[in-house]
């Protein structure tokens, strides 16, 4: 769950015009002043359903491209490795370090099919998510969407915004209306985070080995 939340978020900090601008709230952010879905209930359900949609066709292609049960073996045998091996290195068991280190080269291999094992279902998703993003989300929905009864501002400085703050609320010419809404960009990827886990297990592409 952790990995497809980092490619969701990866597929997701490149998609509006300006580079990083969208993460601050600057004016090349992603939204519509004339948007075709109006309100805020609404859009919020919208954007949701769009997260989900995402999710399930994510899930989908890695159903398709990706051997679950191969997948889950690299995984337990890598997992497995690391761990003796750590408990090796903490009891300074250099006989037993010696012993892992043999097989370095092997699980390197491992690691490496189980990334690309996991990239390739992200670059067939990938050009579909920057189509939603420039040709459909823009036109259909605010740069509001969603009210956050507090800030969730949690990275210091002005880069990385989730949320409006009282200073872009007062600025007329800013596109936020209220503190603490938030942006569209946000509220997409945090409803695809919330339902990814969810999607995962009820289609059995969740990388949890328990």
């Amino acid at each position: 769950m952790v990995l497809d939340s980092v490619f969701l978020f990866l597929n997701s900090i490149f998609l509006e015009g300006g580079m990083f601008d969208f993460l601050g709230g600057g004016h090349g952010a992603l939204g519509s002043d004339d948007p075709i879905v109006k309100g805020l209930i609404l859009t919020a359900f919208c954007v949701t359903g769009f997260g989900i949609l995402l999710n399930l066709f994510n899930a989908a292609v890695r159903k398709k491209m990706v051997d679950q049960t191969k997948l889950k073996r690299i995984m337990k045998e890598t997992r497995a490795w690391q761990k003796e091996r750590m408990a090796a290195m903490r009891s300074k068991d250099q006989a037993k370090i010696n012993e892992l280190s043999k097989k370095s080269s092997y699980m390197n291999k491992m690691s490496m099919e189980m990334m690309q094992m996991n990239m390739r279902p992200m670059m067939i998703t990938f050009v579909p998510l920057i189509l939603i993003f420039y040709l459909v989300l823009p036109v259909l929905f605010s740069h509001i969407v969603a009210l956050s009864p507090i800030s969730l501002n949690i990275i210091p400085g002005d880069f990385f915004h989730l949320t409006c703050t009282a200073e872009q609320a007062a600025d007329i010419e800013n596109i936020c209306t209220q503190e603490n809404a938030l942006y569209l960009w946000a509220w997409y990827f945090l409803s695809s985070i919330a339902f990814s886990g969810i999607i995962m297990k009820l289609t059995k592409t969740s990388m949890d080995l328990s």
